[in-house]
């Protein structure tokens, strides 16, 4: 087959599965404003939503630069998965929900990953991890309109802090243990402060005009929402340096530290 022609056809695929998914996604609103929405109709919008993201990735990844989907080896590849893995875990298992209305928000240990996994792997696919492993949670235990907002923020995050770690401070070279903390720190602290202004204003107009929420609803979830988005950034940004500063050492002796 002509080279040309195979180089399109998943972008081809991809586009075909973002329209679909794009089409139904008024189905979002339905579910959202049931509150007695039955397991089958939040099944059918999972289905709807995992076809949306998969067309986007399709659509993306090809055209991405070398240095960032292109280039994934398998250890890349495995350590992603890795992080998604506990990106899900950090949400799932370690959160604690705040009912706001109909809607609810949660204290959790997500984001630590997100932020550590792109200070590892890099921003995309640190961010791929965020956004898989949390989007799967909120599948998965009651966050379900969440997930859209919650596969591009966890992805913005990613990219903002591998941006700021491997392109600004050239974090994986030679420097001081001074220059180190404080260039994690601040990686760390870019990713999550867009999260703090992101994700509330995000999530307030997202479920204010796609999901049709009443605006009393959506102003106190943004208020409420704002409070644990702050306090989980904080926790993020301590426990992700933490962590980073910790297991780098082991990771650059035996070569499995990102270097580009």
């Amino acid at each position: 087959m002509n080279h040309s022609i195979k180089k399109w056809i998943i972008p081809g695929l991809g586009i075909v599965c973002l329209a679909l998914g794009l089409f139904n996604i008024t189905s979002i609103r339905s579910v959202a404003i049931a509150e007695s929405a039955s397991a089958g109709d939040q099944l059918q919008y999972a289905l709807k939503l995992i076809l949306t993201l998969l067309g986007f990735l399709a659509v993306v990844v090809p055209f991405l630069p070398k240095s960032s989907a292109k280039k994934a080896d398998t250890r890349t590849l495995t350590l992603a998965a890795m992080f998604a893995a506990l990106c899900y875990i950090g949400f799932s298992f370690f959160k604690i929900d705040i009912p706001v209305g109909s809607e609810k928000t949660a204290f959790h240990l997500g984001n630590v990953f997100c932020v550590l996994a792109a200070l590892f792997i890099g921003g995309f696919w640190g961010g791929m991890a965020g956004s898989i492993g949390m989007t799967i949670a909120d599948l998965t235990t009651g966050y379900i309109t969440s997930a859209p907002k919650t596969f591009l923020l966890k992805l913005c995050i990613g990219l903002i802090v591998g941006f700021m770690a491997h392109r600004v401070f050239k974090l994986n070279q030679a420097h001081d243990k001074r220059f180190l903390t404080i260039a994690t720190v601040v990686s760390c602290a870019a990713g999550m402060a867009f999260n703090v202004v992101g994700d509330p204003l995000v999530g307030y107009f997202y479920k204010l005009y796609v999901l049709g929420i009443p605006q009393e609803i959506a102003n106190a979830w943004a208020k409420m929402g704002a409070i644990t988005t702050l306090v989980n950034a904080i926790v993020a940004v301590i426990c992700a340096s933490v962590f980073y500063l910790a297991l780098r050492p082991a990771l650059k002796r035996t070569g499995m530290l990102k270097t580009n």
